[in-house]
């Protein structure tokens, strides 16, 4: 088992392998057994055929299938699974010849894993399966025979989804018409495979009893004996006609097996169900062989007619069914009254045991079928089986479920029926059916109420009718005398039991609920049980209606009815219901049924006020409302006195008897004093006015009496008096109640609170025939209340909003408006719509409402604005005062700038909402119209333009794009209100916004308004870009407007912008500005083609004489024009510069604003005619001469006008793109004019530093220093070369005077402006400044930097070994590596830099007082750079502390941390610099200082958090084919201060680097902090370093040692670098040795190995020494290897001089602190290193020497 690396017997070449035995089994005996299972039969199972020799499949299948099908052949469920689906995914994806290659070794496969116990699998199989067949197509029919059989059983798997995927899958290789077809060809072998599974199988032959436990055997062969029962099935029901006399054979051997008759009682009732199935399927297709089984089917069926599983159930019936029919005597094999009887009523008394539905509608077929001589004698027979049928609707269970009970009832009146049909004419059978069984049925139902909730009613009625039907057409003589017989007798009874049930003083709820329901339902002949069971809902005809209902009918639903509905409702309630149609033998006895109880409660209600006969009374009026039954209850009595009645009442009264009933008993019903009943009063005075002749009566008595309702169904008899005063006021008063009420209400009247609600809804959304209910004049009232309830609203917080009115009011405007089709809005409905948009616009913090009410206001304001758009055509929209004051209010709201971005988005959603109902419109110009009332005009649009704050302007400014010589800025540079956003930015998101939603709908928009809108919001974005800093509110705005698709290109994809460019280049000819900026950006980004542009300007004179339009145009167009057009516009320019007064030079029109674009055209490096620019120049120096007062030399500029900095700024400007492109020599006296103005103009700005707040003057300052930096990179690149073309002293001039004069000025520039502000973006207009300053810094030569003398800063504590001066520029530049701007810190890096390597030499004159006294001595690096350290440590620890080891951080650019970490990692390449720069002895102390503070352990920590896992250049792949790929630590970091494009690898690339100087220059260090670190850590260092790091140390090193100059006396060293060696050969008189030096491929991690090559002349023992000594030194100093060699010579040199070894370190030289063995033992004089001793001493705890254990003195 898996030895396959284990030592073999001899000869036994391969290891073992069943695929190969089985081959050997197929070669010995021709085929391999092929039964899948464990079983031992062998005869006829063979339905796959193996595949011969497992070799082969190597060979025929692609190597991915083999690898698949291996894996199926694993039992580990999930490994299958995940095989399976690899393999569905390779069918789809492989070409056909490939995949048909695996169908030979599919079938065994498959029919083995399509009966796999896990159930993913099997689905998965089938899924799998799918996808071959639809590659494979018809090259699957070869092996149909063998897959068939499983394929039929996996449709049948007791799964479903793996069952309906084996479905798919067939259906998928067979269209249906050819399946027969193809189970017919298969059949033979289906028949085989499921009876053998039937007959033969065993759960142990299906699973190995080894393997498999006992529990999943089992279930296993469950499921597949259910299956192939299913199959069999499915098998009999596919195959044709014809094709099954051949199977004949088959199934009669299959069912003269007594183990397939055992199933039927099965324990598992999925296979009982499944046999059952099978059984009525032999019944239908083979009925003679069933036959001739009868025996053996009648007592496997009939006897299980008890079976109460619901899996079994509905398949056992139908096999009775089955049975019953084929085989005629069935009844001879069976004992009916013993066996079969018995069982069935039991089941029926106990209600189906919870299966009636299934059980009961089999009933009637059952006792349809029964032959007459079993059901002998009738009368017992039928009696009990009503009996028990009855009996089981009391069970609990039966009660509970509708479902069931409907069933059971349904049963017993179609049983009733078949039996009074079947025995008409037999009296004791009718007599028995009516009064022992329907009657006392009906007297049980009456008394139950949850019985009276099924359908029992509706189907006496339906019997009823079937019987009077037959009675009144059969002519048969006989018949029709019985029928009515029958129901004669059954009103008789039915009467007796109603009489009783109503004539007590205390009735039974529950029966008087009953008796009223079962007189509706039977006064309704025509009621069929169908339309009860469709869905109730739309239309229900008043008399039909359930009590419950009859009820609540005063407080009808808040949806109120439906409008049809209620004319439908309105007709037979003025009819008499009783319909004509009714049969003359139910009119007459229901008749006096009904007069009887109504006579009888009438007394009760009379005697005793009882309520539950009123209620009574109540409904029976209501459904038999005719002046008889009125007349009947007026009885004998008088009539009353009329004279207080009006005349037409008074007639009324005498001729009407409803209406006299009215007034003698009805009025005094209802003034009784709180009566709880007086709804029910109230329905019996709608049924009294049914009974009145007209509207006008009806309209009499209303008006006289005071109590009314307006249920709608009644509608139609009370129209005038709805629309009448009285109503109308009371209603108004109700609303403002309900508007004003203090909810501080108690519980009990919520209810109450809301219904009223619902009768206001119902007033304002019932409509019949397109008109209100109540007067118009009312309505208006009510909705205005309602509009100034929503007014006050968002004056309310938010808990107070949750419990407001607005809730009930947004219902009840919902409805109004949902429902007023066809009627037009009012003035006032027009408002609260305004009001209820307003809501919804706003911001939650505004209008306090919580959400669910904002959902609600949202879909009221929608259905408002629907009706407003489909009400009528364009007149109505225009003249719509919700469509013109909401525009007004959008217009309002987004020109107020008092929006924050919530806000907007709420605003924009709302009217994206808005425009989508408006372009539902027929009227298309709506939504263009309403576009256009929002739309600003132009002096509105310049109003908003002039209010965007003008710091935009910063960065336009400072890179040159576009020039200024006036102040236009506000002097306060607060930023503005960071929460609301300008107006501009808010209308111009508005409109874009409308235009982007009207535009899908192609609306055609006027005066181009498309285009205006589109250029006011690229001005809008223009400006947000162009802010240095914008704060997340705009940068949001911008998100905002993304995330809602506002964008130019889907705005220009919508609409027709032809005009759109013309319309910008205008503006920026005119304003320029930001316009112009918006032209240069639409061309960046690829939206318009600067061909397109040009169309615009095909004259450049044009452009002349020039404006600030003109001049920003052409300034933002220089980068796009090519060199042609530029020199056109040079041109213009040249002549330009020549003569001017001094006033026209500092205009814009005159030397400002050629100078300007001339510098424009330069900044593109198109101009390469050095004479133009040489003339320049010269141009420049005349000025100078005539107007030297224009220059602003050494000055204050507080006084100063804008327009001559302005030409100030471009003079200098033109300076420093000279110096960038002018190659031609120049003359002394022109480089005196540049080197010197340079000056000059540095010393305004240096005098003018506090000034630097106005844009202007830092604008100066940025330019001047621009200057003076572009002065240093040109002298500091010059070489020898180059110095020849310039003129004799004039390095030395710069060296001497003018470079000394810019960092005495720029230097204490920087200390006071970093002193100023501490926290400024290095973005920030405020410290443009900085960059160039600090750039123009990094060129300060060492030696000005050490002479130089800023004032003193010391500080306390500090130990230093440095001079005073150089301490304090140490004090004064290190913080600033902490300060908040990256220019800042990179150039103090620089000046640092270049500062460090002169330090070391300080501390080693001092070197002597850090004597062998101390125990570890150790000293500090520079301690101003240490105490920096720590405080960054400490930021870093916030930083970075959280993060695991190993994760790599990235760290935003710019951000706060970056520039904390940058500057951690700078002090650290300073203190690695210094590092390096010291001797091997000041290594040692500093060493030792760091691992004593820990510093250097964080650093390494913190740099695998910040080196990037692949830290390899992003490059072109042209670059990329060299052999190494360039990483950050083969190639030099640039420190750039300009250049930000790099910015996101500063810090990965920054941290790359200190990583490899602390590897080069602290190797010991590191190492000792890699073996300490716990493993995780380990790894990751290891698996790095040696990745990148390890070949480029080990390159440099052997590179080093080649090239090394240092020359040792006695020693050679060679280097090989393919082997990674350095040999050292040291000879010393006639001793030689030589040494090899190998280094680790995981250098200077793991630990260099020393071998010895040569040896002469020195003991075994020494030469160890020595060898160990090397091996030491090189692992634990912290240096180069020729370091280490150097040290080690010495070593052996002092040992050759008889200098004795250390006893402890056996060294001559300490291997750390280098001294020498200088503490002697008095009493065995050795000599010891004090370092050793100490160590000695504090590890063993004594005092004595090391050799002769006398205490040391």
């Amino acid at each position: 088992m898996g030895g396959k690396n284990k030592q073999r017997t001899k000869g036994n070449l391969r290891p073992s392998n069943s695929g190969r035995a089985a081959e050997l089994l197929a070669k010995e005996q021709g085929t391999v057994p092929g039964f899948i299972g464990f079983g031992t039969f062998q005869s006829d199972l063979g339905y796959v055929p193996a595949i011969q020799g497992a070799e082969e499949i190597d060979s025929l299948v692609d190597s991915d299938f083999r690898m698949v099908l291996r894996k199926l052949s694993k039992k580990d469920v999930t490994t299958k699974l995940k095989a399976m689906q690899e393999f569905g995914t390779m069918c789809t994806e492989r070409d056909t010849e490939i995949v048909k290659g695996v169908l030979p070794y599919w079938p065994r496969i498959f029919c083995k894993i399509s009966l796999d116990h896990d159930r993913r699998v099997r689905e998965a199989t089938q899924q799998a399966f799918e996808k071959l067949i639809l590659k494979v197509k018809k090259h699957l029919a070869p092996y149909l025979k063998s897959l068939m059989g499983y394929w039929l059983m996996a449709q049948c798997d007791t799964y479903t989804p793996a069952a309906s995927a084996a479905k798919d899958a067939f259906e998928a290789a067979f269209p249906p018409s050819k399946q027969p077809e193809a189970i017919a060809f298969c059949k033979d072998e289906i028949a085989s495979v499921l009876q053998d599974h039937l007959i033969k199988e065993t759960p142990d032959t299906l699973s190995d009893p080894q393997t498999v436990p006992e529990e999943e055997r089992e279930a296993k062969f469950f499921r597949v004996v259910t299956c192939s029962l299913l199959a069999l099935k499915k098998l009999l029901c596919l195959l044709p006609d014809n094709e099954l006399d051949s199977l004949e054979e088959k199934f009669k051997s299959l069912l003269s097996q007594n183990k397939f008759w055992k199933y039927g009682k099965h324990s598992i009732p999925q296979i009982r169900s499944a046999y059952f199935e099978l059984v009525s399927a032999l019944c239908q297709r083979i009925p003679q062989l069933m036959r001739d089984e009868a025996s053996k089917v009648s007592s496997s069926v009939l006897l299980s007619i008890d079976d109460s599983d619901p899996i079994v159930c509905p398949a056992l019936w139908e096999a009775v069914l089955y049975t019953l029919t084929t085989i005629e005597d069935c009844w001879l094999h069976v004992n009916a009254k013993k066996s079969v009887f018995p069982k069935l009523s039991a089941v029926v008394r106990e209600g189906g045991r919870g299966l009636a539905t299934i059980m009961y509608p089999y009933l009637l077929p059952f006792i349809s079928k029964l032959p007459e001589s079993i059901t002998d004698p009738k009368l017992d027979f039928f009696k009990n089986f009503l009996t028990s049928l009855v009996a089981g609707l009391s069970t609990e269970r039966i009660k509970t479920s509708f479902s069931e009970c409907s069933a059971v009832i349904a049963a017993f009146f179609e049983c009733l029926r078949f039996i009074m049909q079947q025995n008409l004419g037999e009296e004791e059978i009718e007599e028995m059916l009516v009064n022992d069984q329907l009657i006392p049925f009906i007297d049980a139902v009456l008394k139950d109420p949850r019985l009276q909730d099924g359908p029992l009613f509706h189907h006496l009625a339906e019997t009823l009718s079937s019987w009077e039907a037959k009675a009144d057409m059969e002519t048969d003589d006989k018949t029709a005398p019985n029928l009515e017989k029958v129901l004669l007798n059954f009103w008789e009874r039915l009467s007796e039991i109603c009489v009783e049930k109503i004539n007590e003083p205390e009735a039974d709820v529950k029966s008087v609920l009953g008796v009223s329901g079962l007189l509706q339902v039977l006064q309704k002949p025509k009621s069929s049980l169908k339309s009860n069971k469709k869905k109730v809902g739309k239309v229900r005809f008043a008399d039909e209606l359930p009590e419950s209902y009859k009820e609540n009918e005063k407080c009808v639903s808040s949806e109120g009815e439906n409008s049809e509905g209620s004319e439908l409702m309105a007709e037979p309630a003025l009819s008499h219901n009783c319909s004509d149609s009714t049969s003359p033998l139910r009119k007459k006895p229901l008749e006096d049924l009904v007069c009887k109880l109504a006579e009888m409660s009438f007394n009760y209600v009379n005697e005793q006020s009882s309520e539950q006969h009123l209620r009574f009374l109540s409904t029976l009026l209501h459904s038999f409302s005719s002046t008889q039954v009125f007349k009947m209850l007026l009885g004998d009595e008088k009539q009353s006195s009329t004279k207080f009645r009006p005349l037409e009442i008074a007639k009324l009264i005498q001729n009407n008897p409803a209406v006299q009933f009215l007034y003698q008993k009805l009025i005094g019903w209802l003034n009784e004093d709180q009566r709880k009943d007086a709804c029910f009063v109230v329905d019996i005075l709608y049924s009294a006015l049914c009974c009145c002749d007209n509207n006008k009566e009806r309209k009499d008595v209303l008006d006289n009496l005071t109590e009314a309702c307006s249920s709608s169904d009644k509608h139609a008899l009370v129209i005038p008096w709805l629309k009448g005063d009285i109503l109308g006021e009371k209603l108004v008063a109700l609303a403002d109640d309900l508007c004003n009420k203090d909810l501080e209400s108690t519980e009990s009247s919520e209810s109450r609170f809301s219904e009223r609600w619902t009768l206001l809804s119902l007033v304002l959304s019932q409509h019949v025939e397109n008109d209100y209910l109540i007067g118009e004049v009312y309505v208006e009232r009510i909705i205005v209340k309602l509009h100034e309830t929503l007014s006050k609203a968002n004056k309310l917080s938010e808990a107070e909003n949750n419990d407001s009115s607005v809730s009930f009011i947004c219902d009840v405007a919902y409805n109004y408006f949902s429902s007023a089709e066809g009627c037009l809005l009012m003035p006032s409905s027009e408002d609260l719509l305004l009001t209820l948009f307003q809501l919804c616009a706003q911001s939650k913090e505004k209008t306090h409402l919580p959400d669910f009410l904002l959902c609600k206001l949202k879909n009221t304001w929608l259905s408002g604005v629907n009706l407003l758009v489909h009400q009528s055509g364009r007149a109505a929209g225009t003249q719509s005062t919700f469509l013109r004051l909401s525009a007004l209010w959008l217009k309002n709201q987004v020109q107020s700038s008092s929006l924050d971005i919530k806000s907007l988005q709420g605003l924009l959603s709302a009217v994206d909402d808005l425009l989508n109902k408006l372009l539902e419109s027929e009227d298309t110009y709506l939504p263009g119209v309403y576009i256009g009332s929002v739309m600003p005009n132009s002096s509105e649009w310049e109003q908003m333009r002039q209010s965007l704050p003008m710091q935009w302007l910063h960065r336009p400014l400072l890179e040159g794009r576009l020039s200024l010589n006036y102040e236009c800025f506000k002097t306060d540079f607060k930023e503005q209100d960071t929460k609301k956003l300008p107006s501009h930015l808010c209308t111009s998101a508005l409109l874009s916004k409308m235009i982007l939603v009207a535009l899908k709908k192609e609306i055609v928009l006027e005066n181009n308004e498309l285009e205006k809108i589109i250029a006011e919001l690229l001005y809008s974005l223009q400006w947000c870009e162009e802010l240095d800093n914008p704060t997340i509110f705009l940068t949001g705005f911008c998100e905002m407007l993304q995330k809602m698709n506002i964008t130019y290109d889907n705005l220009c994809g919508l609409g027709n912008t032809s005009g759109l460019l013309q319309l910008l280049f205008n503006r920026s000819r005119e304003h320029g500005t930001l316009w112009s900026l918006i032209i240069a950006k639409l061309i960046v980004s690829r939206s318009v083609s600067s061909d397109e542009v040009k169309r615009h300007y095909r004259r450049k004179e044009g452009f002349f004489p020039l404006t600030e339009g003109n001049m920003h145009t052409i300034q933002s167009l220089c980068p796009f024009l090519s060199k042609e057009d530029k020199k056109e516009f040079i041109a213009q320019c040249i002549p330009a510069l020549l003569a001017w007064t001094k006033e026209d030079l500092c205009s814009t029109n005159g030397g400002f604003g050629h100078l300007a674009i001339f510098n424009s055209c330069l900044q593109t490096r198109s101009i390469d005619d050095g004479e133009l620019l040489h003339g320049i120049l010269k141009i420049l120096i005349c000025w100078k001469k005539d107007h030297e007062d224009i220059f602003l030399f050494s000055c204050n500029l507080s006084e100063v006008s804008p327009e001559i900095l302005g030409v100030n700024i471009e003079i200098m400007r033109f300076l420093s793109l000279f110096l960038k492109q002018c190659s031609a020599p120049l003359a002394e006296s022109e480089w005196d004019f540049i080197m010197c103005s340079m000056l000059a103009w540095l010393e305004t700005t240096s005098e003018n530093q506090a000034l630097c707040s106005v844009p202007l003057l830092q604008l100066f300052a940025c330019v001047s220093c621009d200057l003076a930096c572009e002065l240093s990179a040109f002298f500091d690149s010059t070489s020898l070369d180059t110095t020849g073309s310039l003129p004799v002293n004039l390095i030395s001039e710069w060296k001497g005077f003018f470079s000394q004069g810019i960092h005495s000025l720029l230097l204490p520039l920087l200390v006071t402006v970093t002193g100023e502000s501490k926290d400024i973006s290095e973005t920030s207009f405020q410290n443009a400044m900085l960059k160039p300053m600090c750039e123009t810094l990094t060129y300060i030569p060492k030696d000005q930097l050490l002479s130089y003398k800023l004032p003193a800063r010391v500080v306390a504590g500090q130990k230093t070994n440095v001079p005073e001066h150089l301490q304090t520029l140490l004090n004064t530049l290190a913080p600033l590596l902490l300060f908040r701007a990256r220019p800042v810190q990179i150039a103090v890096y620089h000046m640092l830099y270049k500062l460090m390597p002169e330090l070391p030499q300080y501390d080693q004159d001092n070197l002597k007082s850090y004597g062998d006294e101390e125990e570890e001595p150790a000293l500090s690096p520079p301690a101003a750079l240490m105490s920096l350290l720590s405080t960054q440590e400490d930021l870093l620890e916030n930083v970075l502390g959280c993060i695991p080891v190993g994760q790599i951080v990235t760290i935003k650019p710019l951000s706060e941390d970056f520039c904390y970490v940058l500057g951690y990692l700078l002090t650290w390449k300073l203190i690695l610099t210094f590092f390096k720069a010291s001797s091997s002895q000041l290594r040692a102390l500093y060493s030792m200082y760091l691992r004593k503070t820990k510093s250097l352990n964080k650093l390494l920590y913190h740099l695998f958090r910040l080196m990037p896992e692949n830290p390899t250049y992003a490059e072109t792949g042209a670059e990329l084919s060299n052999k190494e790929p360039k990483t950050f630590f083969t190639e030099e970091l640039q420190l750039s201060i300009r250049e930000t494009t790099t910015l996101p690898y500063h810090i990965p690339h920054l941290a790359c680097s200190v990583y490899h100087m602390t590897l080069k220059d602290l190797p010991a260090m590191v190492r000792l902090w890699w073996n300490s670190s716990e493993k995780r850590v380990f790894n990751i260092v290891d698996r790095f370093t040696s990745k990148y790091v390890s070949n480029v140390l080990s390159f440099q090193e052997i590179s080093s040692v080649q090239t090394s100059t240092q020359l040792f006396n006695g020693m050679t060293v060679k280097a090989r670098a393919t082997t990674r060696e350095v040999m050292a050969t040291y000879t010393i008189e006639d001793i030689v040795i030589e040494l090899i030096i190998q280094l680790p491929s995981n250098y200077p991690l793991g630990s260099i190995t020393v071998e010895s090559g040569k040896r002469v002349g020195v003991a075994v023992q020494q030469w160890r020494n020595w060898m160990l000594q090397l091996s030491t030194y090189l692992t634990h100093q912290n240096g180069s290897i020729m370091e280490g060699l150097a040290l080690w010579k010495n070593n052996v040199d002092k040992r050759f001089e008889g200098v004795e070894d250390c006893m402890i370190c056996f060294s001559v030289i300490h291997g750390f602190n280098y001294s020498l063995p200088k503490k002697a033992c008095r009493t065995c004089k050795k000599k010891f290193h004090s370092a050793c001793l100490y160590k000695w001493f504090t590890s063993s705890n004594k005092s004595t020497c090391p050799l002769c254990r006398e205490t040391f003195f």
